[in-house]
């Protein structure tokens, strides 16, 4: 028995699904979806809260052991049905993921190995050819988003308050860094990485497109079709382009030091093949 508490991510879920069955055989906090996309089926995953989950640090949407291990299996089932086929039906991640679970547990039974299958699951279908589309409509925190969507050919975000993405929340970097709360947000206003809005990290070049919609807890017809039309249009896009790789997400002027660095990195790499 589970109880499944109101989650953004379960609200798109069902918007965008047309309230269509979950596959029963994943846990509850886990929702796997086949429904269409753009008259094609694709397969829709988030992972939601559950108040009664077994595991107490992934009650409110965090993602667990259970958690990892799950979306894994989602992410590879597809790759297994369409192993043979020359078109990969879509992956749509619906992102709404408070933190990785914290404790002592997890740790013990690693959950950096199954945090580590998602994510790798999510690249493998990338790099197979399956147009794989992140669309962040909460948060999008720490090591839980590295393993559900960070890895999509592309990023969608609502642009919304609450939607935030980041390493982890205001009040553990608060004290990482030995600053009170207000001091971290004065130093985000100046440092985009240390930021939490989505604006500040769009200008990092990671976001695809970001959309202002009327009501994000419980989407509108109007909303659901906007986000529609842009997950096509993401589509679309995912497939004009011949490499599967995140190579658009360097463009940004807030990432010319990473460019420098991949180029840095790049050069050293080739001299020292030539002398090998």
């Amino acid at each position: 028995m589970s109880t499944i508490e109101h989650s953004r991510g379960a609200a798109w879920l069902a918007a965008l699904t047309d309230n269509a069955a979950a596959q029963p055989s994943y846990s509850p906090s886990v929702r796997v979806v086949d429904a269409p996309l753009a008259g094609q089926s694709a397969r829709y995953i988030a992972v939601v809260p559950d108040a009664l989950n077994r595991f107490a640090r992934v009650r409110t949407g965090e993602v667990g052991l259970v958690e990892g291990w799950q979306l894994a299996r989602a992410v590879q089932e597809v790759l297994e049905l369409d192993r043979a086929h020359a078109v990969k039906r879509p992956i749509v991640a619906l992102i709404d993921v408070a933190s990785q679970a914290y404790g002592r547990l997890e740790e013990a039974y690693g959950i950096h190995q199954a945090l580590a299958g998602a994510a790798g699951a999510y690249a493998e279908a990338r790099l197979a050819g399956h147009p794989v589309i992140g669309l962040i409509v909460g948060k999008a925190m720490s090591g839980a988003f590295l393993a559900h969507g960070y890895q999509a050919n592309r990023l969608i975000a609502l642009d919304d308050p609450q939607v935030m993405v980041h390493a982890m929340g205001k009040a553990s970097a608060a004290r990482i860094t030995l600053r009170s709360v207000e001091a971290l947000e004065a130093l985000a206003v100046t440092v985009p990485p240390m930021a939490y809005d989505i604006g500040n990290y769009a200008s990092l070049g990671l976001l695809w497109q970001t959309l202002t919609v009327s009501a994000p807890d419980q989407p509108s017809p109007d909303d659901i079709a906007l986000v529609a039309r842009s997950l096509q249009d993401a589509l679309d896009d995912i497939s004009a382009d011949p490499e599967r790789g995140l190579a658009s997400r360097l463009g940004a002027p807030n990432r010319q030091a990473s460019q420098r660095v991949r180029e840095l990195l790049r050069q050293q790499w080739m001299g020292e093949g030539e002398n090998s």
